[in-house]
């Protein structure tokens, strides 16, 4: 059966080489006898697989040793929470910067724990750009800025890094391993793995060591980073094959060339979509030019009655998964790493046949 090319937003598609070494390590791995997903967390095996997949990503992001990697599950959004219990450190407010429906959910939760300053509202633009960092209102007495690099549903993404004198805290769910990024920059980083890392079930949270142990009382223990921290992320049963697979994607990643040399690609990537797209009058890309994200491309057809034509016809040709988020309508590709450049090149070719026939 041929594979697609998938443009899911996430569940997104893992490289085929990663897929293919899973398949022949699916019923014992290295001689073990056993698949991984029936090891022992705390066994000798499991436990080298774990530790050359922390070594491979502190390797590839340059992650300093005074930060813990943490593995961990509930998805980005239990960050949401965890953020404001781990970091607020006896303060009762926290700027965030919203940009998007996932900075917008983050906002909420925090709420539930502090007040939020928010520093930075682009909806009144639909969320189509990013406001220059001269513009925002920060507060003098926040625990930490938070912000989303990358919103994956409206396809808007940072040209810069913002400058605090807080901990900086990002949700890189959706760009984290797609450039080079200076993480001594940041207090927290955290992703969900179903984008760029691995399958769903494994979030990453990257987090400056003097951060940790502040967390606010009375809180669930599972919510302390200081839990995770001090038990190598198996204080409880972690997602032990989703961190294996993650394990298999840091590896492809050097093989590729390292992160330097994903982000060649995924700027190529990027640019030659948004090229097709801004020199045809069928298509067009809502969002500010210098704000475009490099990992979801949103575009809308000229004529909306045509979309369910478009995502039929896509299909039969192997372009998967290309219908907008239904908050934005339209299309959206989202072409993460493991996305091969002929995908994209494919789907230009096929814009372009759809536009030829129906412009």
């Amino acid at each position: 059966m041929t594979r697609v090319y998938n443009f899911s937003a996430g569940p997104a598609a893992l490289p085929e080489a990663v897929l293919k070494q899973a398949q022949e390590e699916m019923l014992q791995w290295n001689g073990a006898g056993m698949s991984v997903m029936e090891m022992s967390h705390r066994g000798k095996d499991f436990m080298s697989i774990a530790a050359k997949a922390e070594a491979d990503l502190r390797e590839i992001m340059a992650i300093p040793d005074n930060y813990k990697v943490l593995f961990l599950q509930g998805g980005a959004s239990s960050q949401f929470s965890m953020i404001p219990v781990n970091l607020l450190a006896g303060k009762n407010k926290a700027d965030y910067v919203l940009t998007g429906q996932w900075s917008k959910k983050a906002v909420a939760e925090a709420r539930r724990f502090c007040e939020v300053n928010v520093v930075s509202d682009t909806s009144d633009s639909r969320f189509t750009t990013v406001e220059d960092q001269s513009k925002w209102s920060t507060s003098s007495d926040a625990a930490y800025l938070h912000y989303t690099p990358n919103e994956t549903i409206v396809g808007v993404e940072f040209p810069f890094i913002p400058e605090t004198d807080v901990p900086l805290v990002a949700d890189m769910s959706s760009t984290i391993l797609s450039r080079e990024i200076d993480v001594s920059k940041y207090g927290v980083i955290y992703a969900g793995a179903q984008k760029n890392i691995g399958p769903a079930g494994l979030t990453i949270v990257i987090v400056r060591e003097d951060l940790i142990g502040k967390a606010m009382d009375n809180m669930p223990v599972m919510m302390d980073y200081k839990t995770h921290a001090d038990n190598d992320s198996m204080y409880n049963t972690p997602p032990t094959y989703s961190w294996y697979i993650a394990g298999l994607v840091f590896q492809w990643i050097k093989d590729k060339g390292g992160i330097k040399a994903m982000a060649e690609i995924n700027e190529r990537k990027a640019a030659k979509l948004y090229q097709a797209i801004d020199d045809s009058a069928f298509y067009s890309n809502p969002v500010d030019v210098n704000c475009r994200s490099w990992m979801n491309v949103p575009f809308i057809l000229a004529n909306a009655e045509l979309d369910a034509s478009f995502l039929e016809e896509a299909a039969k040709v192997n372009l998967m998964t290309l219908k907008g988020h239904r908050s934005v309508g339209g299309m959206r590709a989202s072409i993460y790493n493991a996305m091969p450049e002929e995908g994209v090149d494919a789907l230009i070719q096929f814009m372009a046949d759809f536009e030829k026939r129906n412009g």
